[in-house]
């Protein structure tokens, strides 16, 4: 089983890598194999809405010469895509909205000559957020929108685990949120076990 996962922080050491770090341990203790994007080190320009991805029916097809293929590629070849953000003005980062806009667009052929496939059909998503809100305000409308890529796109949907920064109140992380984090990862894995049984 493999998971890609799109990290959205620029912080290597903030909130988000925190819930990251033991999220990914238990995928190593499952046995899942973990690819991690930085997408603040990658070169991931907005979409030029040029149409020119949608004759391309065979792969993304886009006319920037930037990371996005590979990353694409890599959403591709994996079961499940998990996005880690925090969220900014009540959606995701900068870098991974640019990735998002062009992955829908790319990799949904409804626009071309002919209509096309779907390439990331079949795959699975997830989502990893912190925000400074309670969660139910402060992330529901990228839940909303990760919902609506996934139906757009033909994923799956599997969830959002989400948990609010106080900020210089009380630590982010505790014990409470770390197993917590952990056993998202394995319902995540049963999820998906279910399905192979």
């Amino acid at each position: 089983m493999k998971f890609c996962v799109l990290m959205g922080s620029p912080r290597r050491e903030g909130n988000t890598a925190a819930l990251l770090g033991p999220f990914l341990e238990e995928c190593r203790a499952l046995g899942v194999e973990a690819e991690t994007v930085w997408l603040y080190d990658r070169a991931v320009n907005p979409c030029l809405g040029c149409m020119a991805c949608q004759d391309c029916l065979e792969g993304p097809g886009c006319v920037q010469d930037d990371d996005f293929e590979e990353i694409f590629r890599a959403m591709e070849g994996c079961d499940v895509i998990v996005l880690a953000t925090p969220i900014y003005a009540f959606f995701c980062t900068a870098p991974m909205k640019a990735l998002l806009d062009r992955a829908i667009y790319a990799g949904t052929k409804n626009y071309g000559a002919e209509k096309g496939p779907k390439l990331l059909a079949g795959r699975r998503l997830a989502a990893i957020a912190t925000c400074g809100y309670p969660p139910e305000r402060g992330a529901d409308l990228w839940e909303e929108a990760l919902k609506r890529f996934c139906r757009h796109g033909g994923l799956e949907y599997m969830g959002i685990f989400c948990r609010r920064d106080w900020g210089k109140r009380e630590p982010f992380m505790n014990g409470e949120r770390e197993q917590a984090v952990r056993d998202f990862a394995q319902a995540v894995w049963l999820s998906i076990r279910g399905e192979e049984l």
